[in-house]
């Protein structure tokens, strides 16, 4: 597999990205995928080990040294079929995704790992520039009408593969575009729109319809959004043989504290939408921007990074990024192999001028003639687990804009509630994913996938979970099922 010394004969490439000064004055990605010459040599690096345990740190165990090889001797048309029969949509994970497979690649023990996201990156891009990526039509018609409920990766992909598997499947959206939060939550230096909609087309040639400002059991719509015609459950119980609820965890984590209700204030979430309809040319979007403000966003996730990168191309005075728990580890191995590792994580965002601080917590935000102007912190201590405060250490800081980016807590009960879905201890859809009724909630022929069902999670996971959920509503459906889980 690979090279059978390449791992000692060649280092790791990282992939070329634009200096951080040039990236800041536009919303174009600006990392480069690796050349065909320069992907075959990182595929040589892989070690072909006995028990390949980056598979298993795959979400959707994307079968990666089979398609190493494959780079390595430059059989790409083939590289993208291995890549395929496990995730729909490897643009995505490949530009977006943390790389739990990375940090269980044995190499990581003592060394770093092989390129395993830079190489996804490059077979999908190629295959692309190639024309390899066609639509599949279903040969056969089951009759079977199936509706989905959100338009994110776990209901397109589940979508996808119930198309494939020749039932007709509808999308509802309550935005005015698909694609979820990949449309509207993650910014587009690090994922381009135009990505979705090229993969969107694939899906209507393969039968899928797409439904977008239509709002089941009366969840809000994004910021930017306008008002969503109402789709009641009772009617998708009807008119479909199987519903699927992929709304994904909306519901934003909050912070009441005295101050909450000043003006510059915000969820990262109303935050980000507004930018991703700017640079999609949107008209008339309400202004909510960083331009020459003191932005303090509160939250140290991946969500508080698209804030801190958003806010320095708008243009702030300064960035500030705080986080409740401490400062990790700045380690350069994984301590914990081939599990994920709790380590100090750089983004490029970071790179781009950022000021973090950790163990602080927020008491109050302070205002002025009704607009927050600072924050009211204390530094904390961490003590086997528990934190406290550290007496003496409050302080303030100034900020002309807040961004909440502390995470989701669940889905909006609404959608649950019209269901008749029960709910698990954190408020998710309850449904387990094995046995005869993986994926079934409580409620007669209705499903659940992806952040909905799991909690907030990463796009790879709810590609995962939209397949094997439609896996299971083909089974429903027909008794069998070929698709794969």
């Amino acid at each position: 597999m690979g090279k059978v010394t390449g791992f000692l004969e060649y280092q790791r490439l990282h992939e070329a990205a634009e200096a951080p000064e040039q990236r800041k004055k536009h919303y174009r990605e600006f990392i480069v995928h690796l050349s065909d010459a320069e992907a075959g040599v990182q595929g040589a690096r892989c070690m072909d080990c006995g028990t390949p345990y980056c598979m298993a740190g795959c979400p959707v165990n994307n079968i990666i040294p089979d398609w190493n090889d494959l780079v390595y001797r430059q059989d790409w048309e083939r590289a993208i079929e291995v890549l395929h029969s496990t995730n729909n949509f490897p643009e995505f994970t490949g530009r977006v995704c943390p790389a739990p497979c990375e940090e269980a690649c044995t190499l990581r023990i003592n060394n770093d790992p092989v390129g395993i996201k830079s190489i996804e990156h490059a077979i999908i891009d190629k295959a692309w520039e190639a024309g390899w990526v066609q639509p599949l039509p279903a040969a056969v018609s089951t009759g079977r009408r199936i509706a989905v409920v959100g338009s994110g990766p776990a209901g397109l992909a589940c979508a996808q593969q119930l198309a494939r598997a020749g039932h007709a499947v509808v999308v509802f959206e309550k935005n005015d575009r698909v694609g979820g939060l990949l449309r509207y939550g993650i910014p587009d230096f690090k994922l381009e729109k135009s990505l979705i909609d090229r993969r969107l087309e694939q899906l209507r040639a393969e039968g899928v319809e797409f439904r977008v400002n239509h709002v089941v059991g009366a969840a809000p719509v994004g910021a930017g959004n306008a008002p969503a015609q109402a789709v009641a459950p009772q009617q998708l119980l009807a008119e479909y043989d199987a519903v699927v609820l992929a709304g994904g965890a909306e519901q934003p984590r909050d912070l009441p504290l005295p101050g909450r209700e000043l003006d510059g204030v915000h969820f990262a979430m109303d935050f980000l939408p507004l930018q991703n309809r700017r640079v999609a040319g949107d008209p008339q979007v309400r202004a909510l921007a960083a331009g020459g403000k003191r932005v303090v966003v509160i939250g140290g996730g991946d969500t508080g990074s698209d804030c801190v990168g958003t806010s320095n191309r708008h243009g702030a005075l300064s960035v500030t990024q705080l986080e409740l728990l401490p400062m990790p580890p700045d380690a350069l191995r994984n301590p914990v192999w081939p599990y994920w590792p709790t380590r100090l994580r750089t983004s490029s965002s970071h790179e781009e001028g950022c000021e973090r601080d950790w163990s602080v917590a927020t008491r109050e935000f302070i205002g002025e003639a009704g607009k927050v102007k600072a924050l009211r912190l204390v530094r904390l201590e961490w003590k086997d687990g528990r934190m406290a405060e550290i007496a003496g250490s409050e302080f303030t800081l100034p900020a002309d804009l807040v961004l909440l980016a502390m995470g989701f807590v669940s889905p909006w009960p609404s959608m649950l509630e019209a269901f008749g879905v029960e709910k698990d201890a954190r408020g998710n859809a309850k449904a387990d994913t094995e046995g005869e009724r993986s994926y079934a909630t409580s409620a007669p022929k209705v499903f659940a996938a992806g952040d909905l069902r799991r909690g907030q999670s990463l796009v790879v996971w709810a590609i995962r979970e939209g397949r094997q959920c439609a896996r299971a509503v083909d089974e429903f459906l027909t008794g069998t099922s070929v698709l794969p889980r």
